[in-house]
């Protein structure tokens, strides 16, 4: 039995495991006024985070279209037995909306079934490569997706942003726009929950912030998988995964790098930890 698994851009999954692991990524778009690219196909990291500094236009972000599924669903289905798709919070895009109508809009008999992970980044990265190694086992399709849905509870992230501008700009603030009365030299730290960006504090200086990042990891219990997911800084990354490492074995922290479909609403200078506790059996 033959699964395929399809995830969105803002998984920030590495290239390499994406290839290695036989995933298939659908990018977001990112738009600079009239300009419009694909999430790392028609644009870099580094080229997108150079003009996110320096262009007067603050870039937006679109979903992928419901034919952007169905192309993708129906190329994987000449070879697949069933697809799971699975994507960014519903609350934050709409992408999972365009996936459900592209797979109702799909010509094939291939079952695809669409999941809303109710998170993001290296959080819904954790969940295509844990249906990956599923489907390569191979467990039926109802058996990856009911998994992946186990999965979710047991995933936290907690990201250390420089500003709030970026997240106000872009109107996906959510929640966390309580924290935008604060001092201006604050380091704003949040998270998700219920697929949604909440306030988790404040920090008096970045160096606090990453402390507040470490701390999240020593409080967590029984880490199965953790990445450190970062834009700019990718020294800060490294010392931070070095001072993780006495608590989550070193050789098993994942990089990631935040992607311009992100960076759109994060700004540079971000600091994430992505981390997967064992669930319940």
């Amino acid at each position: 039995m033959t699964i395929k698994v399809v995830t969105d851009s803002s998984a920030d999954l590495p290239a390499q495991l994406v290839e290695e692991l036989g995933i298939t990524v659908v990018p977001l778009y990112v738009r600079f006024g009239e300009e419009v690219y694909r999430d790392r196909v028609d644009i870099s990291e580094d080229e997108f985070y150079q003009r996110l500094l320096r262009d007067p236009i603050h870039p937006s972000t679109t979903q992928p279209t419901p034919q952007d599924f169905i192309n993708v669903y129906q190329k994987l289905s000449q070879e697949a037995d069933g697809i799971i798709s699975i994507h960014i919070s519903s609350k934050l895009s709409g992408t999972c909306s365009s996936a459900l109508q592209g797979r109702e809009l799909m010509e094939t008999r291939c079952p695809v079934e669409v999941v809303d992970s109710q998170t993001l980044t290296m959080s819904l990265g954790m969940l295509a490569i844990e249906a990956a190694n599923m489907a390569r086992s191979g467990k039926s399709l109802p058996q990856v997706v009911e998994e992946v849905k186990r999965i979710i509870p047991s995933l936290h992230l907690l990201g250390l942003l420089d500003t709030l501008k970026y997240l106000a700009l872009g109107g996906r603030i959510g929640k966390a726009k309580a924290l935008l009365g604060s001092v201006l030299n604050v380091k704003p730290v949040l998270t998700l929950k219920d697929g949604e960006v909440m306030p988790a504090g404040q920090a008096r200086t970045r160096a606090k912030g990453i402390d507040r990042l470490l701390d999240f990891v020593k409080n967590a219990k029984e880490i199965q998988d953790l990445a450190v997911v970062y834009n700019t800084t990718p020294d800060e990354a490294k010392s931070l995964a070095e001072r993780i490492s006495p608590i989550f074995p070193k050789e098993r922290i994942r990089f990631a790098r935040l992607g311009p479909m992100l960076g759109v609403h994060c700004g540079p200078n971000i600091l994430f930890v992505a981390l997967r506790e064992k669930g319940p059996m």
